[in-house]
């Protein structure tokens, strides 16, 4: 309150004093002490109609209480509380604010929501501290150039507005993580929203979008890209090079064709359910190494393609609503949990199968695979994925895919006439996971002029040898679920390698050949029984960006890990360690790295 009152008789429910009415609507003076100390002050759901001046003022007038001869403890000297950092006045009626927003210039979280805002103040410009912006669910159909002055801003929730543009400038929002635009009336994005190097998550959806910028594909970031509930009738074909994207939604659009997902690796839920999609071919499958799920519901679909079995992690399928007469009994290969058909006009497999669910349909496919050796699906030939029953040899998945293929044989030894079918063709990915094998390959030294992939997961080595450390042009390598407890030091000399899985094995340390290959973005460790990292090794590893060290025996984490900011993704769970604790581990990367450099003795 002002300094107008002090001369006041005291009042024993001073604390609880409301504002007169010369200040505007009423906040309990219990609320603003509080929020003196905490630095939080909520006023959601009060039916407001505009923002109560003492509110705007709380860092700037003397409290009541401080007029009242007042004795106060420790703990209520009002001089000594903090500035208010978060601020919320959602779910109220709100039709502007006023320009002493300014007045409040420490605030990290400023929520708005739910309000009846046509606009914004250019005030805005000088919340420098600001981190979360929620103005979502209002009435706004321009935001405000200043926006773009919120240099620390890392979250921006727009959704359910009246926009119809994006302001020039808001690239230099250089620190943003996480933007949503849905349900507004864009259509269009400025090819510079791409300039936004930080974000992770990018929500358009519901809007009037009909093409995305090309420039998307520079968000390098990336991880959640949702443009459900467009007209986009294309997909910009760089979209295929977005290498940490893990969820795409393109959900209920005018899609006729999709692009090729080349460098999508990390792609875990591709979503294109009720668009027009006449065609899936191999070459938008054949890298979706991580997919779970798959959801194709209600497009124009007439045939699933036999390499549709190289999705070998995929969970979720859904094809139905589509004109699907077929399928591929190869896709009884997939260890799915989910797949749906209905709406199909499917003749090869008897309705009352279908009606048992999915076990029992991928169980019916297994058995047209070893009854008749080949494919039943005359749509193809039966060289599409086997020669006759007698070779073991994918050569479709050679010629077509580039892809050498001897997965889920429970063999000891990769046979000669697998690498033999190689010959003249180009090999750029190597699949002999779900084996025995105790030991890699010695022929796999004669693709080392052109392979790229790797899968030895799931098989029984204990050991790295030599050959797997002499392909040059390596970038992905996947060793999961095997009995290695060491890496040799000749794998520094893998140095394009950018994604190495190393879960479910027996390491006690983090690899020392791993902190030297520099171009190294994703190190997955999880379920093993590391102890110890060596933070000023990973300060080094600039290109790292995600590390997940989840269910290992890490008791303590060095806080000089949070001096290695260039980690988007570090994952802690499921160790003994105390702290930081699980309150901190939800907040997410940034928080624990900014917690840990806290702790880092001066």
């Amino acid at each position: 309150m002002s300094r107008q009152q002090g001369g006041r008789r005291f009042d024993p429910r001073a604390g609880f004093r409301t504002e007169g009415k010369d200040r505007g609507p009423s906040v309990p003076q219990g609320l603003l002490k509080a929020a003196r100390s905490s630095g939080q002050l909520n006023l959601a759901g009060r039916n407001l109609e505009e923002v109560p001046q003492c509110v705007w003022r709380i860092n700037v007038d003397i409290p009541e209480e401080a007029n009242q001869n007042l004795s106060f403890s420790s703990t209520e000297r009002w001089w000594e509380q903090t500035d208010l950092t978060k601020l919320i006045i959602s779910s109220n009626k709100l039709q502007s604010l006023s320009d002493d927003l300014r007045l409040l210039p420490a605030l990290t979280v400023l929520d708005i929501h739910d309000n009846q805002l046509t606009s914004l103040p250019s005030a805005i410009r000088e919340l420098d501290n600001l981190q979360k912006l929620n103005i979502s669910h209002n009435k706004l159909k321009m935001l405000p150039e200043e926006i773009t002055s919120l240099k620390n801003l890392k979250m921006l929730y727009l959704q359910h507005n009246e926009l119809t543009c994006i302001p020039e400038g808001f690239e230099h929002l250089s620190n943003l993580e996480d933007l949503d635009l849905s349900n507004n009336r864009l259509a269009t994005v400025p090819a510079d929203v791409a300039l936004l190097s930080s974000l992770l998550r990018l929500n358009l959806s519901s809007n009037q979008l009909k093409s995305l910028p090309a420039e998307i594909s520079r968000m390098k970031r990336l991880k959640h890209l949702d443009c459900d509930a467009n007209l986009l009738e294309t997909v910009p074909s760089d979209v295929g090079g977005m290498e940490s994207l893990e969820l795409l939604y393109l959900r209920r659009n005018k899609l006729r064709v999709l692009p090729e997902f080349s460098s999508c690796r990390l792609l875990k839920e591709l979503h294109l359910a009720e668009n027009q999609i006449e065609s899936l071919g191999a070459e938008h499958l054949q890298h979706l190494q991580a997919i779970l799920v798959l959801d194709l519901r209600g497009n124009k679909l007439q045939s699933v393609p036999e390499e549709v079995a190289l999705l070998q992690s995929l969970e979720r399928l859904d094809l139905s609503n589509n004109d699907i007469s077929s399928l591929p009994c190869s896709l009884g290969n997939l260890h799915l949990k989910f797949l749906t058909l209905e709406g199909n006009p499917l003749r090869t497999i008897r309705r009352e199968i279908i009606a048992k669910g999915t076990h029992e349909v991928l169980k019916y496919l297994r058995s047209k695979i070893k009854d008749d050796g080949t494919s039943q699906n005359d749509s193809i030939p039966k060289t599409a994925m086997t020669l006759p029953s007698e070779s073991r040899v994918n050569i479709q998945a050679i010629v077509t895919l580039k892809l050498l293929d001897y997965s889920d044989k429970q063999a000891t030894l990769i046979p000669d006439d697998i690498f033999d079918a190689t010959k003249s063709n180009i090999i750029t990915s190597v699949n002999f996971s779900k084996n025995h094998l105790c030991e890699i390959p010695k022929r796999i030294i004669e693709l080392k002029e052109m392979v790229s992939d790797v899968n030895l997961s799931f098989n029984k080595l204990s050991f790295i040898s030599q050959e797997l450390c002499l392909l040059q042009k390596l970038t992905f390598l996947d060793l999961r679920n095997n009995f290695l407890s060491s890496l040799p030091e000749e794998m520094s000399s893998l140095t394009k390698l950018q994604t190495i899985n190393l879960s479910f094995n027996r390491f006690k340390v983090m690899p020392a050949a791993l902190y030297d290959i520099p171009t190294l973005e994703a190190v997955l460790i999880s379920n093993n029984q590391v102890g110890s990292v060596d933070p000023q090794k990973v300060k080094l590893m600039e290109n790292l960006s995600t590390l997940d060290l989840q269910n290992n025996d890490l008791l303590q984490i060095p806080p000089e890990l949070g001096n290695c900011v260039q980690l988007r993704t570090l994952l802690l769970d499921g160790n003994p360690f105390r702290v930081p604790r699980a309150a901190i581990l939800m907040k997410g990367t940034a928080a624990v790295l900014e917690y840990l450099r806290d702790r880092i003795p001066a």
